[in-house]
């Protein structure tokens, strides 16, 4: 498995990745892994990790750590250098003799230069974002989507198989990229957070800054795709309203110094860290509702992998997005949130005051996410679907 994304990172599709790869071998596959430094999301290398090279065994896994370029502000073509940085480390690496090579895409141009590379393994793609779709929504050149594209379309379309985590991705890759449909599998990511022991939710509310206020939690990144100085313009109507609404963005990213310089003075809203796994799940479940962000525009580009998360918790979701985004089409299918406009702060406020004038509804949004994680979101079924298509993805090369 070839990833710039592993544990120890906490969000993104670093926890997917990891747990891709230590279900397989659970299940009996010989698994071994190529991955960065762990640098997500904060985008520096993680304290405790040093040299060129580094090998350890996470849960069985055999992985090996390759350093890369590591960009302060990944933006552009700071984010491109990372990538062919990774890349360059992953094809002069030495990955013995696979039946099998599974590529986790972010990132495009790593994956594509190691696909270049192979000339004998089956070669499994999981699609977590799609760079074009994403490239287009973000207003991006037309010269960088058409190369870039054309990077993701020769890419897919060599793939012996592509995974892509939700059916939207699946028919943009028919139709917009060219991708064989018998090839693609529709394999959902799951709620990587465990439900946590017994704890005392108001203690940790205090200990977390919070008081008797309605807490909004954005968890996990703070990147351009987010667009949270939505969220920082909401605190400070609330504050100028004197409504007891505080919000609070937990995690780290690109963009977070901006969003602090932004937020300077404004009192109803805080910052807090990147949590451990068991801390990061009582605080999820410590807040009142659960945001999701998004820019406004994005539609198709990525499903936000804090979603299982959210539903998980049993608190109402409110996301802040284009009415036909795939995060639109999640909402609707759980019934566990509700969606506004993005990019409209009063509306935002004005939302999180109704959810809080009646608690009952809120509760009822709320219990339906537990039950969507059960019936669709199980990782138990999401494991044993990648069990059975690197299977397969052996057989179709006559590599098993």
């Amino acid at each position: 498995m070839l990833g710039i994304n592993y544990a120890p990172e906490p969000t993104g599709i670093a926890p997917y990745t990891t747990r891709i790869a230590s279900g397989l071998r659970e299940r009996g596959h010989d698994v071994r892994v190529v991955t960065a430094f762990p640098h997500y999301p904060q985008w520096r290398i993680a304290e405790g990790y040093a040299g060129w090279t580094r090998g350890e065994v996470l849960d069985g896994v055999p992985v090996k750590r390759v350093r890369h370029y590591v960009p302060t502000s990944p933006q552009g073509v700071r984010r491109a250098l990372s990538e062919l940085s990774f890349g360059a480390r992953l094809v002069t690496s030495r990955w013995g003799r696979p039946d099998v090579i599974v590529c986790a895409s972010p990132a495009l141009l790593s994956t594509a230069m190691a696909a270049g590379r192979n000339r004998r393994a089956a070669l499994g793609v999981i699609v977590q974002d799609l760079y074009s779709a994403g490239l287009e929504e973000q207003g991006a050149g037309a010269r960088v989507v058409r190369v870039l594209g054309g990077v993701e379309r020769r890419l897919l379309s060599r793939a012996d198989g592509v995974a892509v985590i939700h059916d939207r991705f699946g028919e943009r890759c028919v139709e917009r990229l060219g991708v064989d449909p018998e090839r693609i599998t529709v394999i959902r990511n799951w709620t990587h957070v465990t439900e946590p022991e017994a704890f005392d939710r108001d203690a940790l509310r205090r200990e977390l800054g919070w008081g008797d206020e309605t807490v909004v939690l954005h968890a996990g990144a703070m990147g351009v795709k987010q667009g949270l100085a939505n969220v920082v313009e909401a605190a400070r109507l609330a504050d100028t309203s004197g409504v007891a609404v505080r919000f609070v963005l937990l995690g780290d990213g690109g963009q977070r110094a901006d969003l602090e310089r932004l937020a300077d003075g404004v009192k109803a809203i805080g910052f807090v860290d990147p949590l451990p796994g068991e801390t990061y799940a009582q605080a999820l479940r410590c807040a009142d509702v659960l945001l999701v962000n998004e820019k406004p525009g994005l539609a198709e580009m990525a499903v936000p992998s804090k979603l299982t998360s959210y539903f998980s918790t049993g608190l109402p979701v409110l996301a802040a997005t284009e009415p036909g985004s795939t995060t639109a089409g999640e909402i609707e299918a759980s019934g566990a949130g509700l969606r506004i406009e993005p990019g409209r702060p009063e509306a935002l406020l004005a939302t999180v005051l109704e959810l809080a004038a009646d608690p009952a509804r809120s509760q009822a949004v709320g219990a339906r996410g537990p039950a969507y994680c059960e019936t669709v979101l199980g990782e138990k079924v999401a494991l044993d679907a990648y069990d059975a298509w690197v299977r397969e993805l052996a057989r179709t090369k006559g590599t098993a």
